[in-house]
């Protein structure tokens, strides 16, 4: 069967570059599961676009869908002759064609109808404009008129080729054909393609659809700054992102700006170039900002420097404004807006920033805070009411920490202030000192709390309070900031709090940290209430693992926990040493015995306590091949259930071994 090349471009106005990468991996699993509905064959070769187009390439496409066999269901069979007859007669043909088929609600008739396969462009026809239309995007419009097709922008301009030939359709106004257009300003309006001219042709009209030629030729043309000047580009992948989805044809160029805006601190003019801008900052060798940046365009070149000119007068009134407010904020000190935040509402139903600043206070207070982070915690959110943070909101903390460092505050205050946002991700660093982790803890837990009490509570992507991000800079700050507190004591009552944060908990050891599944339920069915405490009996765990006895007697305890579950064993006996057998099952009570005394030695860690636990093997081994639990006798067997459990309890404080997967099961003796 002829095999067939396959192009889609949906040509728009410029894509938002964040909804560019979504809306591309999305178009490729609906067309691949297109492919595979139809039996057309074929895999997905390219996936691309630049902010004017999103591209699919397919190759190995079947010209014609096979045939298939229908079956179509018709009356019982004990509907007798005349229902036959009227069925078969309904499809054409005779009743002699019609066949048996056993159904769960007895025998009916039915008939396998051969079905011819359809012509590939035909499907294809029919798909891809419910396809296209079917892309999500967080906002979209309309532009026909209300009632029309919606997208997240207009669309001008539709490829579709099978082949050699255009796949016929026509979405809001357009039809599909084999016109592309290139550059807005560089290339032509009307370029003609197939599915093989189709790179080379966008190329000769100044369109690089590959995004990594994008991105390589914005990274060397940065790299070569420092050949030319002496200077170096900060690699900056997140905006390098932003702009290859920005451009269709990228080149850079370098601006300049006066030097006495160095005065002002590093961060509010990086941020003002890089999130404002889109500008490249620019360092010296020794690690200081210069006096440059690096913009991009899209387009050829800059003769004439009007781009550079352009870009340098616009970024010069940026720090002109930035200057303007770090000199007006510091009019009045942080302390002295602290009942300014009275004004700032946090949450309609949680009140201001004043009332969730008193609640951090006492909670940094509660965790043993020292006078500098309770300092910290009242200030810490006082830059919301500055100029600076209002026209560049990225910045809060930052300048809250850069303010408090100008008006005097102590490194820990100040410093404190400058973190506690931290940390944004799982990626990102837990604040650098003591009392910006105990802000930083206090704060998110203020926010899971409130918002828990009040049912905002985050469901599907929906999150507008970052609370997934709260609750891992919980747990990130707690392990590796090594702080033993009680989560239970902070977390509350609230049991979907608590849920969610467990959800988080395990998320970090497994994802992050990168623990089994196995061994992170283990360890938490053994409590998480202290997070540095499970972080050391999952690194004993890990390390335990491998060791001859471990995963064996794991299976064993796996065993017991089966054992007494069927037998309803409620626990809280003692054990009657009167009633211990000899041999075996007395071997397994001593053993048990010297173990608790070993692990309950002093300054014993988790690992030696482990490997101790692990050497009960032997003893447990021998209790089930050469004792049965289900004894005759009612108290000798009441007491063997007590020995199980007192061994399963005893030993599950560190983690409950039964959560362990081990390569097989044993089958239990006598149970």
């Amino acid at each position: 069967m002829k095999k067939q090349p396959f192009l889609l471009e949906i040509g728009t106005e410029e894509i938002p570059d964040w909804m560019i990468d979504p809306a591309l991996k999305e178009l490729q699993q609906l067309f691949e599961a297109l492919l595979a509905e139809n039996k057309l064959d074929g895999k997905v070769t390219l996936a691309e676009a630049t902010p004017r187009r999103l591209v699919l390439m397919a190759e190995g496409i079947s010209a014609i869908q096979p045939d298939s066999v229908e079956l179509v269901m018709g009356p019982p069979r004990a509907a007798g002759e005349a229902a036959a007859a009227g069925f078969a007669r309904k499809l054409g043909i005779e009743p002699q064609a019609l066949r048996t088929v056993q159904t769960a609600r007895g025998e009916y008739l039915a008939y396998e109808k051969r079905v011819r396969g359809r012509a590939s462009i035909n499907i294809l026809a029919e798909a891809l404009p419910g396809l296209i239309l079917k892309l999500y995007f967080p906002k979209t419009m309309y532009w026909t008129g209300k009632g029309g097709p919606r997208f997240v922008r207009p669309i001008r301009w539709i490829v579709a080729l099978l082949g050699a030939h255009v796949i016929p359709f026509e979405l809001a106004g357009v039809k599909s054909g084999n016109i592309t257009r290139g550059h807005r300003q560089l290339g032509k309006s009307r370029v003609r393609v197939t599915v093989n001219t189709y790179l080379t042709r966008l190329r000769a009209n100044f369109v690089m659809l590959p995004r990594w030629e994008r991105r390589l030729t914005i990274q060397s043309q940065a790299d070569a700054v420092f050949e030319a000047h002496g200077v170096y580009v900060r690699p900056d992948r997140e905006l390098l992102e932003t702009l290859v989805n920005l451009t269709e044809y990228p080149s850079t160029v370098l601006g300049r700006f006066d030097e006495q805006f160095l005065s002002l601190p590093e961060e509010v003019l990086v941020t003002v170039m890089r999130h404002h801008q889109r500008y490249f900052s620019v360092f010296n060798q020794d690690g200081t900002l210069a006096p440059f940046f690096l913009a991009v365009m899209n387009t050829v070149d800059d003769p004439e420097g009007l781009v550079q000119q352009g870009n340098e007068r616009v970024l010069r009134a940026r720090f002109n404004d930035a200057r303007f407010f770090w000199e007006v904020d510091q009019q009045k000190k942080l302390a002295e807006r602290v009942e300014d935040l009275a004004k700032v509402t946090w949450q309609a139903q949680l009140g201001s920033y004043l009332e969730k600043t008193r609640r951090v206070v006492e909670l940094v207070r509660q965790l043993g805070g020292n006078a500098h982070a309770q300092r910290a915690a009242l200030l810490a959110k006082c830059d919301l009411t500055t100029e600076m943070v209002k026209e560049f909101t990225e910045l809060q903390g930052v300048m809250g920490g850069l303010y408090a460092r100008a008006q005097g505050e102590p490194e820990p205050v100040w410093r404190a202030i400058y973190e506690h946002y931290k940390p944004l991700s799982m990626d990102d660093a837990i604040p650098s000192t003591p009392e910006g982790r105990l802000v930083s803890l206090a704060d998110k837990l203020d926010t899971l709390r409130g918002c828990f009490a009040v049912g905002l509570i985050p469901s599907g992507s929906k999150d507008p309070f970052g609370l997934r991000r709260a609750a891992q800079g919980v747990v990130k700050i707690l392990v590796e900031g090594r702080m033993s507190v009680s989560l239970g004591q902070l977390l509350g009552e609230n049991a979907e709090l608590r849920d969610f944060m467990l959800d988080r908990v395990r998320y970090y050891f497994r994802e992050v940290r990168g623990f089994r599944y196995d061994e992170v339920n283990a360890v938490l069915a053994a409590g998480w209430d202290d997070l540095t405490d499970v972080a050391e009996r999952l690194s004993a765990l890990q390390a335990v693992r491998p060791t001859e006895h471990f995963e064996p007697l794991a299976a064993s305890f796996k065993r017991i926990r089966n054992i007494l579950r069927q037998a309803a064993f409620a626990g809280g006996d003692r054990i009657d040493e009167s009633l211990l057998e000899a041999g075996a099952e007395r071997a397994l009570f001593d053993a048990f015995q010297a173990t608790r005394a070993r692990v309950s030695e002093s300054g014993l860690d988790y690992r030696s306590k482990l490997e101790a636990i692990a050497g009960l093997r032997p003893a447990v081994d021998m209790f089930f091949d050469k004792v049965l639990v289900n004894a005759p006798d009612a108290s000798v067997r009441r007491n063997r259930l007590t020995l199980l459990d007192n061994l399963l309890t005893e030993f599950s404080a560190i983690a409950d071994f039964s959560e362990i997967v081990t390569q097989g099961t044993q089958t239990d003796k006598g149970e």
